[in-house]
Parts: structure tokens; sequence; C-alpha cells
């Protein structure tokens, strides 16, 4: 690999190694490792795919960890704070404010995590490399996996930290890598390993496995956040004509946004990569772990989890939902024009619900009061919110299970009374078409940017899918909402305006904000305004914050990583 020079010296720190004895009788076999003869098989090389897998939920419990990136791409993208109160996982509480260090222990828990996920790829790669019993076929579907995963870790490697050291299953135990040129190389082993997957990867795959079209769309998804328009088109071009599920199901965008995030809809045709969940093998791990702190807090018996009050929606993102005359208000009008809500208003008092016209997807994506909660009940307001003064009024609604699933589609043992079990979409199809449409504007069609994006509109617009008074007395607010005129896409500077915005509605709270302020180079200014309008109401938490650009769009690679491997083979990033 040309942007690595080895020296055998030392193992790097994120690297699975033993340490060789001389001494027979300290040559002890690790309990809980399968020895060379076990993964000599298809059945043992597919036991180490599955741990690699198993990884795209996280290695170490850590919620940075979490797939879903509710932390380092949905709170620091503006679209949520941490919630709760200042006291509670203290330890999130710089991030939200732009002041973390590479001191932090959670970085460096999502940097070791995800080099594990790396390391367990390449474990698979290399016990294909010496199995002898095992049909091409099968080791080609293998090996494509395992680089669909890998280039999956790097990607996410890549986007969090930049400048990032790349492996492969050649790497010997010992060998330490010296870094050169990783902030293009990384790209390089990216697309080989998507590449790979898609030349190697039937179409059906069988459910929670991936397949060439997952590999297709992370490639085309690859190809745009480097701003090679023109390929990422003919990517997505491909996905849109020919994709389907790993099921065989054909992609295409559910009727009802809502069942998106059924945990009872699991595998459906919106699904193009996702991360399994299950809640019967007794260990919450196969559940959604990382998502155990995001609750409404203190719901009782009435409403999910009873726990914690994390990842509350911010004002910003939540005024983002309001329209005019169906469509969105792109030049931030709508914080001249909040949502109405019930900050620092007591449960038992009046209050009046907004009456003004909002998308639709406001109340599928964010919990506010007078609003009937998923199958739960209203939002009762303030009584679910741990500390309005520091977190504000909204409760998160995405990844929530419902209260006819308790026990069933939650595991009921844990102590928050149900990790969930939805699974959570790396990429879904409405992302694929808003990726898809930005790929458009600056190398393809204006209109074929707005038909891909009014898609995505529509499918908000069906109003037999919105959400209805408990008293079925009609829609539970008033939603409005249009498809975009050709007038929007005249130019490419309206037309991006557009999409961005609607990747803001549509995938909010889903982890990607963060990293597409930072691909279109806008970070600083959306950030430092999203701050500024946030301090005027969370004084205490956000009174002083600023987005450094030039620092802030990458996380610091972790001190302790540094520190084990020497300034000059971890290079920190600018100004940590």
């Amino acid at each position: 690999m040309n942007n690595l020079k080895r020296t055998a010296v030392a193992a790097m720190a994120f690297l699975m190694v033993g340490v060789s004895c001389s001494d027979e009788f300290l040559e002890i076999a690790p309990a809980g490792a399968l020895a060379d003869a076990q993964v000599g098989t298809k059945d043992g090389i597919d036991g180490l795919l599955i741990g690699t897998y198993a990884a795209l939920n996280g290695v170490f419990g850590n919620r940075f960890e979490g797939p879903n990136h509710w932390i380092t791409g949905s709170i620091m993208g503006g679209e949520a704070n941490k919630g709760t109160d200042a006291g509670d996982y203290s330890a999130i509480n710089p991030f939200q404010r732009y002041e973390h260090d590479p001191t932090s222990g959670d970085i460096n828990n999502l940097w070791r995590g995800r080099f594990e996920g790396v390391n367990r790829a390449n474990k698979v790669l290399a016990a294909l490399t010496a199995a002898e019993d095992i049909l091409p076929a099968d080791a080609s579907r293998l090996a494509g996996e395992a680089r669909m995963l890998r280039g999956h870790f790097y990607f996410d490697l890549k986007k969090h930290f930049n400048n990032i050291p790349v492996f492969d299953e050649t790497l010997a135990a010992g060998e330490i890598i010296e870094i050169t040129n990783t902030a293009s190389d990384a790209w390089g082993q990216i697309e080989a390993d998507f590449q790979f997957a898609y030349d190697n990867l039937p179409g059906e795959n069988g459910a929670g496995r991936v397949n060439k079209w997952a590999a297709a769309a992370y490639m085309g998804k690859a190809k745009l956040f480097q701003g090679k328009f023109a390929e990422a088109k003919t990517w997505f071009d491909d996905v849109i004509a020919n994709g389907t599920t790993s099921n065989g199901i054909k992609y295409a965008l559910l009727e009802d946004y809502a069942q998106i995030f059924n945990a009872e809809n699991d595998n459906h045709a919106e699904s193009v990569m996702d991360v399994e969940s299950a809640n019967n093998t007794g260990n919450v791990q196969n559940a959604n772990a990382f998502d155990d702190l995001n609750y409404p807090y203190n719901t009782g018996p009435d409403g999910p989890g009873n726990c914690c009050g994390f990842f509350q929606p911010s004002f910003e993102l939540t005024n983002s939902f309001r329209t005019a005359s169906g469509l969105p208000l792109l030049d931030k009008s709508y914080n001249s024009d909040p949502i109405a809500n019930d900050y620092n208003v007591e449960s038992d008092d009046a209050f009046t619900e907004d009456a003004g016209p909002l998308d639709p997807r406001i109340d599928w994506s964010v919990g506010r009061r007078g609003i009937p909660y998923l199958d739960w009940i209203e939002h009762p307001g303030k009584a679910w919110i741990r500390s309005q003064p520091y977190a504000g009024p909204y409760s998160p609604k995405k990844f929530i299970y419902y209260k006819s699933q308790e026990n069933s589609f939650t595991d009921g043992s844990s102590w928050t009374r149900g990790y969930a079990t939805m699974n959570y979409n790396i990429i879904r199809y409405a992302d694929v078409l808003l990726m898809a449409a930005e790929a458009e504007i600056e190398a393809g069609s204006l209109e074929q940017a707005r038909t891909y994006v009014n898609l995505v509109r529509a499918r908000a617009a069906n109003p037999a899918f919105w959400v209805q008074e408990n008293d079925g007395s009609g829609p539970a607010a008033n939603y409005e909402i249009t498809e975009y005129p050709p007038s929007q896409f005249a130019s490419q500077a309206s037309a991006r305006e557009a999409v961005r915005f609607e990747r803001k509605l549509e995938l909010s709270g889903e982890g990607h904000r963060f990293f597409d302020l930072v691909r279109w180079g806008v970070a600083a200014e959306e950030l430092n305004d999203y701050l500024a309008y946030e301090s005027t109401l969370l004084v205490t938490k956000f009174g002083g914050a600023s987005f450094t650009a030039g620092k802030n769009e990458y996380y610091p690679i972790p001190q302790t990583q540094v520190d084990i491997q020497g300034p000059e083979v971890l290079v920190q990033n600018p100004g940590y």
C-alpha cells in the first residue's frame, strides 16, 4: 500500500495482537479464541464475519460509538443538544460547545471501536487467504462482505478524523504504520473496498447482510464527499435504476414516513444498509444500547423508557419545519416566527399549540407538547423534560419504541424498561435520492435534481400518514407542504439551497448533519448562526460558544493514541 511505511517495531494500540513467550508452559490458548483450524472453514470464517458485523453497533459500549452518531453527527450538527441536565454525562458538555480536546475518553473509544471493526474485517480476509476448503463463489462473497464493512469503518473514521492510518489484511502482527499522505490515500482504500464489494457481492444476500447495491450507494457517497460529482452520479443512477434490498425488494420510499423507524417494519424497501438489532439473545448489546439514554425523562407508565432525557431537538431545528405556501423558509426567517413551545411552562398550566403552517415531518421527528407521542399519550411538555432551562422543551421521536411494543420489540429486562430494537439505517433510499440530487446539480440536470427532491417531499405530503389527534378529529397540527416549482431549481445556487435544506428536514436526528455541513464547506457559518440563536434561549449552555473554522471540522486524534505511537506517527489534527 503506497501510503504506508512499515517497520517491525511495535504493534499499533488498536490492533488485537498477542505477545509471544519462549517458555512453553506459558503458552496457554486464550479463552474465547478460535484456533486456526476452526476458522479455516466456511462456517468458521462466517463466524468471524458475524463478529465484524457486530462491530457496527459499537464495541466498547460507548454512546459515541453508536452507528447513528447522535452525538458526533446530530448534536454537533446543531439538530439537538445534549439534553438532560449539566451534571448527567458531563463529558458530552464540551462537545456541544465545540470545546472538546484530544484527551476525551469518548473520542478514544470511537477511534478504537472503528479500528477494531477494521481489524475484524482484516481477520476475515486473512483467514480466507489461508482457507483451503471453501468454494470460490463463497470465498468471493465472504471477502466482499468483509471489504464492504472495512470500507464502512474507514469511511466513518475518515469523516470524523480525516488523517487516519490505513492498513489491510497483509499487515503482520508486530508491525507499526508510519503515516504519509493519508488525507488522500485513505479515500483510495475506501473506494477499492467498495469496488471489490460491488464486483463480488450478489444483489440478494439476506436480511442484515450487505449486498452489491449497498456497495454502490456507499461508493456514490464516498465520491460525493470528495466532490467527484460525475462519478457519484453514475453510481447513484445504478442504485436508483437497479438496486434492491438484501431480500430482493426494489428500493422505494415507504408511503408512511413513520414506518422507517418502526421495529415491526425492519428490513423494509427503504433500507439500503442497516445495523441489525434484536432482543431475543438475552444481551442488550444486540438491541439499540447506544440509544438507551435518549428516551424522554420521567415518563412513568405512560411513556417510553422512563429515562433519561438526552438528545433533545434544538429550537433551531424545530423552527426549520415552518413552511410558507407549503415550502421551507430557506432564508432562515423561521427563527423570526418560531414554533410555539411550552418553554418554562408547567405541564399543568394552559398552553396554546402552534397554529401556523408546518412541514408534517416535524411531528414524526420532534416530540412537542400537545402532539400525540407515537401510540403513547400526548406529549405533556415539561413533565417529560429533565431540565427545560438547560435543554429546552423538546424530546426526540425517531428511534423510540411504541407502547404496543414494550417487552416484545424491546428488551424489558433492562433498567430503562426497554432498549429499542428497530434497525438503524446507515443509508436509506431517501438519502440516496437526495445525494443523487446533489450530484445532478453539479454534474447533471437541475430538473432531474428537482424530481428526486420532490419524490421525497411528495411522500411527506400524503395526508393519509400525517400525525392525527388521538380523538380522531383530524391532523394534529396545521400541516402544509408542497413540491418545489421549477423556479427553485433554475440555478445551481438555488437548487443547492433547496437540496441541502431538504436533507436537514428529511434526515434530522439521523446523524448526518454535521458531516454534511463540513463537506459543503459551510460548517462555521451554519453552526455559529445556530449557536447565536440557541444562546438567546439557553444562555448558560451556549453563551460564548463558537465553532472554530479550520479546527472543528474534524475531531482530534485521541491523545492516548498519539502518546502510544508518537507524534511523528500519528500527527494531531490542526488546532488541537
